[in-house]
């Protein structure tokens, strides 16, 4: 329940309570001369400060001016307390939910080359985590509004952008920008409705690498088929991951240990040299990789799609190579610019 919620029925409490003492006050001060319907509407009145009328013979009971007069102070406070919460409700409720929404609308038309999550259930969480870790642009999809909400709290500080609706609806994956997007992540529950969206990003996108997430193994290749770039199945990963834990132990330690750094935010991460880069052509010894952003090339991807493991300080370093890197991800960020050219706008402590 929100704390505007729990005002507001604070509020009524106390103005319920006050309008039971009023009531009560009369109809006992009155030794029978008044009904409690009576006792009741002349409180209400009271509290409300129309005052329409007296009770009959009021100023002949002792008393009963003096209980108006409590009445009238403490209605006054109270009602105004009262319309103070419900304004605050209705700000922070309908109106200040559609001034949000309009907002994010408006943030998420502007995105572009980001990325597309379809699903925010137990995988998709992860996949969120990993965005905000790694500072990818992106935005969520989901149909339960106030889990979207919860994760963004959680997550996010509340700064996440999502829309609510249905993934497999080709309108939905608009608002959220695929069109624009560089990836998408199928992350619902069923097969099928991660095929159904692989179907309409790659329709809608015909450039974006799409990564799925299936449940049946037998449901990979279709996925594939219908324009995945890639397919997950969370139960084989938790089984190698098993097994690995078993026979390399230190090697999962210090994975594990990179993942939850959450100062540090180390990763590996892939770096493309178009063919634009003042990269092309230089031997990485000559890079100002290592120098300027602390980033460590761990392997390369040549153009022939063949990994090169450890290169050589002579590498030479041609158009369309991926540079494997570990690095933070303020690291990666700058050697990102780098790559392509841009100047830097972070800055990092020299080596």
């Amino acid at each position: 329940m929100s704390a505007s919620i729990r005002r507001m029925i604070g509020a009524i409490f106390a103005l319920g309570t006050l309008t039971a003492i009023g009531a009560f006050s009369y109809f006992f001060l009155g030794h029978g001369r008044w009904t409690w319907g009576d006792s009741l509407y002349m409180t209400v009145m009271t509290v409300s400060t129309v005052g329409f009328s007296e009770l009959p013979h009021l100023r002949d009971v002792p008393g009963a001016r003096t209980v108006t007069i409590l009445i009238i102070t403490g209605g006054v406070g109270t009602i105004a307390y009262v319309q103070a919460n419900l304004t605050a409700l209705l700000v922070e409720g309908a109106i200040g939910q559609a001034f949000r929404s309009n907002r994010m609308r408006k943030t998420i038309s502007a995105l572009k080359d980001h990325v597309v999550v379809a699903g925010c259930g137990s995988t998709g969480k992860h996949v969120i985590e990993e965005m905000v870790a790694t500072k990818t642009p992106f935005v969520v999809i989901d149909r339960d509004l106030q889990h979207l909400e919860r994760i963004s709290k959680d997550i996010c500080e509340g700064k996440m952008l999502y829309v609510s609706g249905d993934a497999t609806d080709d309108h939905v994956l608009l608002e959220a920008g695929v069109s624009r997007a560089r990836g998408v992540v199928a992350a619902l529950t069923h097969d099928k409705d991660n095929l159904f969206v692989t179907l309409s990003a790659r329709s809608l996108n015909a450039g974006a690498r799409i990564v799925a997430k299936v449940v049946e193994a037998e449901t990979a290749p279709k996925m594939i088929r219908a324009g995945a770039s890639s397919v997950v199945n969370p139960t084989m990963i938790g089984g190698q991951r098993i097994a690995s834990e078993l026979i390399r132990p230190e090697v999962n330690e210090f994975l594990d240990q990179m993942r939850r750094d959450k100062d540090r935010n180390l990763r590996l991460e892939e770096v493309v040299v178009e063919p634009t880069s003042p990269f092309v052509g230089m031997a990485l010894k000559d890079t100002p990789i290592r120098k300027q952003t602390k980033a460590l090339v761990v392997a390369v991807r040549e153009p022939d799609r063949n990994f090169v493991y450890n290169p050589d300080p002579e590498f030479v370093i041609t158009q369309g190579t991926t540079l494997i890197v570990m690095g933070e991800a303020e690291s990666v960020v700058k050697l990102r610019r780098l790559v392509a050219g841009e100047p830097s706008t972070s800055s990092l402590p020299p080596s």
